[in-house]
This record gives structure tokens, sequence and C-alpha cells, in this order.
């Protein structure tokens, strides 16, 4: 079976919808970045990546050209990572995502969830022994926080770490973690003396297993695990130290979501570009169905919805090279993104009718995939809740 549609093939070169002209709010660099992503993305990606979703398998071979690109710890500085802005490194998150969440999930884990820490809270001898071999992708990471029964409520952890001689023993599980079977290092968040610490746990290490969950139907090209820690003893050398509290795997998921924003516009426009091209094409009742008025008003209101989330997000890329944006804002643009394109998925499905369920057209693969954006890196009711006491100065959870 063939999993390159003519739409597909018709692809290259992709162009991207900028209906407000954002492209005039860019730098040379950001575009620059985003073309070069864009067109990996025709290249490399997209003839390949249906065949990988139904397969369930990462296509591994991509991680060299991923590191090529500078598009793992795309936004650090040093230790042989490409230090982008952070509205270049979003663009270079949408593109990915464009070609599918699986592989801009593996990017955003390296270097927001995996590299960040050990960037931000490392000491320098970790630094220089772990980011340069991460950023060539030599040495791939995951981020261990999600528990079987801590999500949303990451403070309630039974994953423990104690005290011992020469370092410390880790108990506990995590799962839905992304990249855990291909790790070559986790770092793992867990309660010392009821504090949340952050410990670099190498692969290979006594004690330290993975399992990949393959009963999944959605980010079926990504690697998806649990972790598991029995009596597993790291060395003293192992623990962050420059960090100590939630604040540490908190300000690592605001990393993860400010790439999510800008990815779930990717998968929006590819859905978008599918239903438009689709339309333009597939004749009924004597005419193409682009000439209607109910598909014009469903790829009207893809255009508009599209169009806000882009100039939300460019704005919360400019708070953040400012170092003015604030978590709450980062979670009203994760919760408006991956629903707003969650919905164009769907709409797109539709508008390709029976041919939106198959593997040669992007929707549905989108469409999959955002059911599991919807809800990682924070639910979309737990960023409503964010926002909600950032407005009210009310909590509604603990």
């Amino acid at each position: 079976m063939s999993f390159v549609s003519l739409h597909e093939a018709d692809a290259m070169g992709f162009s991207g919808l900028d209906y407000y002209g954002i492209d005039d709010e860019l730098s040379d660099e950001e575009r620059m970045v985003r073309d070069n992503v864009r067109r990996f993305v025709d290249e490399r990606i997209e003839p390949i990546i249906a065949k990988h979703f139904e397969d369930g398998t990462f296509p591994m071979e991509l991680v060299p050209e991923f590191a090529k690109l500078g598009l793992l710890g795309a936004n650090l500085e040093g230790y042989g990572c490409a230090g982008m802005g952070d509205v270049a490194y979003g663009l270079a998150m949408q593109e990915l995502e464009r070609g599918d969440s699986g592989i801009r999930s593996f990017c955003s884990v390296q270097g927001s969830l995996a590299m960040f820490p050990i960037h931000a809270y490392g000491s320098e001898e970790q630094k220089q022994k772990y980011l340069p071999g991460m950023a060539k992708g030599e040495l791939i990471g995951c981020f261990g926080l999600t528990e079987p029964d801590f999500g949303s409520n990451p403070t309630g952890m039974i994953t423990k770490a104690e005290k011992v001689a020469g370092g410390y023993r880790i108990n506990g599980v995590k799962r839905w973690i992304t990249n855990g079977d291909l790790c070559h290092l986790a770092v793992v968040w867990a309660k010392l003396d009821g504090n949340v610490r952050g410990f670099i746990v190498p692969r290979g290490t006594k004690g330290f297993s993975t399992r990949k969950i393959d009963d999944k139907w959605s980010l079926r090209a990504s690697v998806t695990s649990e972790l598991f820690f029995e009596d597993c003893v790291v060395d003293e050398d192992a623990i962050l130290p420059g960090v100590r509290g939630m604040r540490g795997p908190l300000s690592c998921l605001s990393q993860a979501r400010f790439g999510i924003c800008w990815g779930a516009i990717g998968a929006a426009m590819s859905c978008y570009d599918t239903a438009l091209s689709y339309a333009k094409d597939r004749k009924q009742f004597s005419r193409p169905i682009a000439g209607y008025q109910l598909v014009q008003h469903k790829l009207t209101e893809m255009v508009s919805e599209i169009t806000k989330a882009q100039c939300l997000t460019l704005r919360l890329g400019r708070l953040k090279e400012a170092k003015k944006v604030r978590p709450p804002q980062i979670s009203l643009a994760k919760r408006n993104n991956v629903s707003m394109a969650l919905n164009i998925a769907r709409v797109a499905r539709d508008i390709l009718g029976g041919n939106g369920i198959t593997y040669a057209y992007s929707p549905g693969r989108h469409m999959m995939n955002l059911e599991t954006v919807y809800t990682y890196e924070g639910t979309h009711d737990i960023h409503t809740l964010i926002v909600g006491q950032d407005v009210t100065g009310l909590a509604a959870f603990e």
C-alpha cells in the first residue's frame, strides 16, 4: 500500500498559512530556521511518517539529522547547543509537528525536559558530561515525573530517594514517559526527605529498567514507556544541585509547553492545507466541494483560528525572549492552541469524508495525536484552572 497521497506529493515546498502577514514580524534568522526545518519535514518526514505511525515505530535514523539542524536543545546556550531565540525555536517546533506530534515530542523532550534541567540546575561537571552528547543526538534523555497514580497532581508523587553511603537509593515507577525505551539517561524527580529533587540516572544503572507501552492509538510514531526504579542506587554526583522543590520540574514543563503552543499550530496548518487542497479537487454534484457554502464556512473558521493562534503565540514568544513571560500565559496558549488544532483536525477529517480515515492523508493521524497533546504537559482542564487562579486569585485545586 502506498502511504503518500497525491496531496502529500504536491506538498513539497509547503508555504504555510499566513493570512495576516506574520512573516513580516519575523527576523531573517527566524525565517531561515523555519524554512530549513520546513524543507526537512517535506523531504524527510512527510514521505515516511504514515508508515511509522501504522507500525508504531520511531524513525531513529533522523536523530543525527535533528542534531545537524540544531534541534536538540535548540534554545539553550553553550555546550554544543544552537542557542536559537525562543521564537525561532518555536517555529522549528511548529514545522516538526506539522510532520507529526511524535517527531516534535522527541525533540521537545530531549531539549526542554532532559537537557534544560541539566543546563539550568546541573553542576558544571554534569553539563560537560551530558549536554554536548545530547546536543549531537549521541545521548538521548527522558523526563521522569508522571506516575501511574499522579499526573495532574505531581506533588503527590510516590517515588522516593534516600541517602545511602556514597549516593542515593531510588524506588518508584514513572509512566507515560516519552523516549523512555530509547534513553541513555533519565532525569528523574523523587522525594528526598520530603523535598522534590532531580536525579540523573544513566541507562545500565542497577535497579533501573524500562518497558515500552505499545497498546496506544495516539502518538504511535513516538516511544512511550514506563520507568522502574527498584533499589536503584546512583552516585552522589547524580543529584541536580541547583534546585529543590516543585519549581524544578514545573520550570521544565513551562519550557516544554511553550514548544507545544507552537507545535499545535503546525498540526493545524497541515490539516487546513490538506483540507483546502482536497476540497478544491474533490467534485460532488458537478463542482468542487470548495464551492459550497458549508465547506467554505469550515475553511474560513480554520483560517480564523490558526491566525488568532499565530498572533497569540508570537506575542508569547516575544515575552519569553524578554524574560517577561509567566507560566499562566503559557497555559493560556497551550489550552487555546491545542484545542484549536484538535477541532481543526476533526473538521478537516470531515471534509475529506471517507478518505479522511486513511493513512494517505494527515488529518486523521493528527487528530489522534492531538488527543494526547490535549492531555499531556498539563490537561486542558488543568490549564483552565491555572489561568482561572491567575485571574481570580483563588485556587480551585490544592
